[in-house]
């Protein structure tokens, strides 16, 4: 029997971005591999500016050309190169099949619009309808996402809704159209944890009501540790640590995972000062902490220097060549050099089919390992 194929696969992306100021690229992502499977959530999280936007926006073909440069890989869903399609093709998957949730709702609403004549236009975009028909849709992805007294509400601006309300008008658009994977970047950001809750909670249910799968972007790890079924972890462009959420709150490996989990409050420990994540990468120790170390595996970090044993990429001129996600246990990845102890059999590209069975984890505000009834990850192919 075969097994699912991934909704969205990625493979082996690399973007960069040319400036005639600087002297040399600037490379965004660097050999990104992952997979999204249909119903699956799976958490892109990193510091800020180590590519999680710019691979959700590669997908879509949103990162403007030039200064951005796809350099390799490939971006698969319902079995085309999203890369390889056109821009007219792309119209016909951006909003229909694929949607997308920007940072920023108030930059993303066009505000000498109203709500109502936006969401209208994005159904008509995507759905062959009438305009009435396109009206009555947008009142009911409204209702959806909790807005109240919807037949006035679609006659105001984008100026008129609260920073919460926003965020659900573009939940709605995204929404609208019933597309088969969503790209969320940061849906929660600049939100109190309140209205934080209530955009989580409101995902969860159209997700699960409709079997959508979910890219979450994110660098709130109470977020992660609530909603996600696989977690992405990525720094300087690369992904160091790949797992299902309850494999990587249990046994963090990558010491910039455990610099991330260690430099957030605790409401269990009181400590006078936190750790930062700079503390822990730069503490030589962390990086002989993996159970395979006696086979020669050592933590990927780009301002250590390579350790003895280095060989060349696999594939000639590979964009991330001194390094290689390595399967360390089942439904967990880390990134390691490429030394002779790993690189001579080809790796797995990271797929996990793992859906968590607890519908309700911690609350948005806190960073608490998910606990409750884990369900057993299905066999990879």
């Amino acid at each position: 029997m075969n097994a699912p194929q991934p909704l969205l696969e990625v493979v082996d992306l690399s973007v960069s971005f040319h400036s005639e100021q600087a002297a040399r690229p600037v490379q965004a992502v660097a050999g990104l591999s992952l997979t999204v499977h249909p119903g699956q959530t799976l958490a892109v999280v990193g510091e800020s500016g180590c590519g999680k936007s710019v691979t959700a926006m590669t997908t879509l073909q949103l990162v403007p050309r030039p200064p951005g440069r796809i350099d390799g890989g490939r971006v698969l869903y319902g079995g085309r190169d999203l890369l390889s399609l056109s821009e007219k093709q792309m119209l016909a998957i951006r909003g229909a099949e694929i949607a997308m949730i920007f940072q920023e709702p108030m930059t993303s609403l066009n505000p000498v619009y109203t709500v109502g004549d936006q969401l209208i236009e994005a159904v008509l975009l995507h759905r062959q309808v009438t305009h009435q028909e396109a009206l009555e849709i947008a009142r009911e992805a409204l209702i959806a996402v909790g807005v109240r007294d919807v037949a006035d509400r679609l006659d105001d601006y984008p100026h008129q809704f609260s920073g919460g309300m926003r965020q659900r008008v573009m939940i709605a658009m995204a929404l609208a159209c019933r597309p088969k994977l969503l790209l969320a970047d940061e849906p929660t950001t600049a939100l109190d944890v309140t209205v934080q809750a209530q955009i989580l909670e409101l995902l969860g249910h159209l997700q699960e009501s409709r079997g959508m799968a979910m890219m979450l972007i994110t660098h709130n790890l109470g977020v992660v540790a609530r909603t996600a079924d696989v977690v992405c972890v990525m720094y300087a462009g690369r992904v160091v640590e790949y797992a299902d959420v309850y494999e990587l709150f249990e046994r963090p490996m990558h010491p910039y995972t455990r610099g991330l989990l260690a430099s957030i409050p605790s409401l269990s420990a009181r400590r006078e000062v936190l750790p930062t994540v700079r503390e822990v990468v730069s503490d030589p120790a962390e990086f002989r902490r993996l159970p395979d170390a006696s086979r020669g595996l050592t933590p990927w970090w780009p301002e250590h220097q390579p350790p003895a044993g280095m060989v060349s990429p696999v594939e000639e001129g590979a964009i991330a060549g001194d390094s290689m996600l390595h399967e360390v246990g089942p439904s967990h990845w880390v990134a390691c050099w490429r030394t002779e102890a790993i690189a001579g059999g080809q790796e797995p590209r990271p797929d996990i089919r793992f859906r968590r069975v607890d519908a309700v984890a911690p609350a948005a505000g806190t960073v608490t390992a998910p606990h409750q009834a884990r369900g057993a990850p299905e066999a990879r192919a």
